[in-house]
């Protein structure tokens, strides 16, 4: 096990947790200052895909046609909170779980209906080869753009969250919705803003990781799992703990699914570790977040006392 491949599989956690912080920030901020599960929110990441490889075909660019889905994914995003799940702010978890559901499935099928099943979007031409960062180590260029893309967003929204009025209005909403409502806030509005900034970063992890995966009805369904492990990890509402979950839900799957099966295979009889390796390779982030929830159930950064 060379010092060179470990090096690029943790540049491969690192990508992936980026990109689960895209997600995840979205779905921790309308969890914590609306206090609702959002089941769909994976749904807004298949949209933001959809609507890129759409676009990037219709324009030819591929910055207009990511530019173009995150602004209409915002926008789909607002209509929605403002229209339907305006409506369920007031009821219990179960039945906002319900209801969510139900709105994978209608988005599924209208996807389905207006894009077909599925889409082809490749990366730009002069970012499909690798880049030699080390002598010996080859790097995908597409993937070195999500890290960089991931950690540009990252920095914009921590000073959106930290410096700005808007985001003191965020943080204030997340710690505490009815004294915040008290003291001035319009919170019918800080909600439609904080889902449609969650509706874009969702947009912006789906337009990047098209490249890499298949645009395909479903796809926001798996890493929306995924997603919630991290919010469990980092704390409900915190991005901080968001950015801190992700980065460490990447770096343990990829790490589980390449370095576990390899040490298993060095400790166990062949047969045995090809059995046990892809098990315990899935169940790896799952471990993490059990171990978290028993000795620190509230989260890495929580919000919430």
């Amino acid at each position: 096990m060379s010092g060179l491949f470990l090096i690029e599989q943790a540049l491969n956690g690192l990508q992936l947790g980026l990109m689960l912080f895209l997600l995840a920030a979205g779905l921790t901020l309308v969890f914590g200052v609306m206090d609702m599960i959002n089941l769909a929110h994976g749904s807004l990441y298949m949209i933001g895909a959809f609507l890129a490889a759409w676009l990037v075909g219709l324009t030819g660019s591929f910055l207009l046609g990511v530019l173009g889905a995150v602004v209409l994914t915002a926008l789909f995003g607002m209509l929605l909170e403002a229209s339907l799940l305006r409506t369920l702010y007031a009821r219990d978890h179960l039945t906002q779980v319900l209801a969510t559901f139900a709105l994978i499935l209608i988005i599924n099928d209208g996807i389905k209906m207006i894009f077909g099943n599925d889409l082809l979007l490749a990366a730009p031409q002069a970012l499909s080869g690798p880049v030699e960062l080390l002598p010996g180590l080859q790097y995908s260029a597409w993937r070195l753009l999500l890290i960089g893309a991931g950690l540009v967003v990252a920095g914009v929204l921590y000073l959106l969250v930290q410096k700005t009025r808007v985001g003191a209005l965020v943080r204030a909403g997340a710690s505490n919705r009815d004294m915040s409502a008290a003291m001035g806030v319009n919170v019918a509005r800080l909600f439609t803003l904080v889902f449609g900034l969650g509706a874009a970063l969702c947009a912006v992890a789906g337009s990047l990781l098209a490249p890499l995966l298949a645009v395909q009805v479903g796809m926001g369904e798996n890493i929306l799992i995924l997603a919630f492990v991290v919010i469990v990890i980092g704390g409900i509402g915190s991005i901080r703990g968001a950015l801190v979950g992700a980065l460490l839900v990447g770096v343990v799957d990829t790490l589980g699914r390449t370095l576990l099966q390899q040490l298993l295979r060095e400790a166990l009889p062949l047969q045995w570790a090809s059995a046990a390796g892809p098990a315990l390779a899935s169940i790896s982030v799952y471990l993490l977040m059990a171990v978290m929830l028993v000795f620190r159930p509230q989260g890495l950064f929580p919000v919430r006392s």
